[in-house]
């Protein structure tokens, strides 16, 4: 078992639901985003994603296209993310999943990435723009190598797709909440309840849900209808508004802490 199945299985028994930073790698530094993996595993995270920032970020709002911008501008590559993984690991046990869009995993090689992505840590990896029509190699790979494949499930999929989806998804599967782009979101979608209701009918495997939520009570809402809440932009942001500031770390975890229905200050 892959730590994020094992953390999944452990919450059930414990009648609890993951609580999932996301994070761009390398934003502002990766010095930085070393110091935040940590700080979030003690503020209560139970499982972060790991951005890898790439040129052409097409399903990411305005906040995660700039963090990826200034990640660029810092050199951050695939290799430095693995890197990175390795640095995590040496301090922290924590589950990790590699967020990339395709063209980097597959410019590295899949053979390569697989067993370099287990050899620094990851336990799953998630292909954003990877089409499940075209997923067998990548899929195959990785899970002889023994890592999670996780795939994006929308409200718009057709019940075949989903079925689909779902079966090729292991570890969890990550429910898009509404259609479009990353981002912050007031309220989140009406239809979610019968969206993720529609998908337990295809899949025994954890569902985590993100895209738009980022307040406390949008975490408890997710959490009563999946296993995990998924939060990217609102960190994200968190971040970019205290950069160069020395409390960036403490202020961003106080934030996730916040969220995750602690009882640290917005």
């Amino acid at each position: 078992m892959t730590r994020i199945e094992k953390l999944f299985e452990r919450l059930k028994s414990e009648g609890r639901k993951a609580f999932i930073p996301y994070i761009t790698s390398g934003d502002p530094s990766l010095e930085i985003t070393l110091e935040l993996v940590l700080a979030l595993d003690k503020a209560g995270a139970d499982l972060i994603e790991l951005g890898v920032p790439f040129s052409d970020p097409i399903a990411d709002g305005p906040v995660i296209q700039r963090a990826t911008d200034r990640a660029l501008r810092n050199g951050v590559t695939l290799h430095k993310v693995l890197q990175l993984g390795e640095n995590i690991r040496k301090k922290s046990e924590i589950p990790l999943v590699l967020f990339s869009y395709f063209n980097p995993l597959l410019n590295h090689g899949l053979e390569k990435l697989a067993k370099d992505a287990v050899a620094a840590g990851f336990d799953g990896i998630l292909a954003s723009d990877l089409t499940i029509e075209e997923s067998e190699p990548f899929v195959r790979t990785m899970r002889g190598a023994g890592l999670n494949t996780i795939f994006l499930v929308a409200p718009t999929s057709s019940p075949e797709r989903m079925k689909k989806i779902a079966e090729t998804s292991n570890g969890f599967l990550y429910a898009v909440s509404r259609t479009g782009v990353t981002g912050e979101r007031q309220e989140l979608a009406g239809d979610l309840r019968e969206f993720l209701r529609t998908l337990r009918s295809y899949t025994k495997s954890p569902i985590a849900v993100g895209f738009g939520i980022s307040r406390p009570e949008h975490v408890e809402a997710v959490w009563q209808e999946a296993d995990g809440a998924i939060v990217g932009s609102s960190i994200v942001r968190k971040v970019e508004e205290h950069i160069g500031q020395a409390e960036l770390v403490s202020i961003v975890a106080g934030f996730a802490r916040w969220l995750a229905g602690g009882p640290d200050a917005k």
